[in-house]
């Protein structure tokens, strides 16, 4: 899949200054296309939680450069219908997940725990898309879920304005020049989003 790195876009729909450590840009052509990146970012998600087991068991051997795995915090921009819950979906059947996917938009959050080589992952999908103020998000108690070593992959979440802080990752989607695929453009903020998107 052809990817540029670099720094060619604006640093995005942060409504905040954060520095960007990198940028890629993802071409999905089609369906089968998001799939395979969903795939790419499931297996960078395990190959940094295996890290992790492998430095535990070398009694804090740490692997340069890998930062340990602590959760991750995924924000998902792009209009209606630009694919965000497809790549959720395919994400989550990557890790594993054989059940059914919904998309949050009702109940705001949907949880899941994906079995894994590394052990047991949760992660928590997010639709705050139905938000009217920001301060839905501070009384909605879900701050919590940040905090659990989980993966949260959230949709709409300029909708809590800045109350979610710097993400790890953002992936922007867009439709493509042809108005049939995608283009699919993440930053990562922080080093554990480096090392996650280095491995897609």
């Amino acid at each position: 899949m052809p990817d540029t790195p670099g720094h060619d876009h604006a640093p995005l729909p942060l409504e905040r200054s954060a520095d960007v450590l990198l940028e890629r840009r993802f071409d999905l052509a089609d369906a089968a296309a998001t799939d395979a990146f969903g795939a790419r970012f499931a297996q960078a998600l395990e190959s940094l939680r295996a890290n992790d087991a492998h430095n535990a068991a070398q009694a804090g051997a740490q692997d340069r450069g890998t930062p340990p795995f602590h959760g991750l915090h995924v924000q998902l921009h792009g209009d209606l219908g630009a694919g965000k819950t497809s790549l959720v979906r395919a994400t989550l059947r990557a890790l594993g997940h054989t059940g059914r996917v919904r998309s949050p938009t009702y109940t705001l959050v949907e949880p899941y725990t994906a079995a894994t080589p590394s052990g047991e992952l949760p992660l928590y999908h997010f639709d705050l898309y139905r938000f009217s103020d920001p301060a839905e998000w501070a009384d909605s108690g879900f701050r919590e879920y940040f905090a659990q070593d989980a993966v949260c992959l959230v949709e709409w979440p300029q909708r809590a304005g800045g109350l979610l802080g710097v993400p790890d990752l953002v992936f922007s989607l867009e439709p493509d020049a042809s108005g049939d695929g995608r283009v699919l453009t993440a930053y990562a903020y922080s080093a554990s989003g480096k090392a996650c998107l280095e491995r897609c």
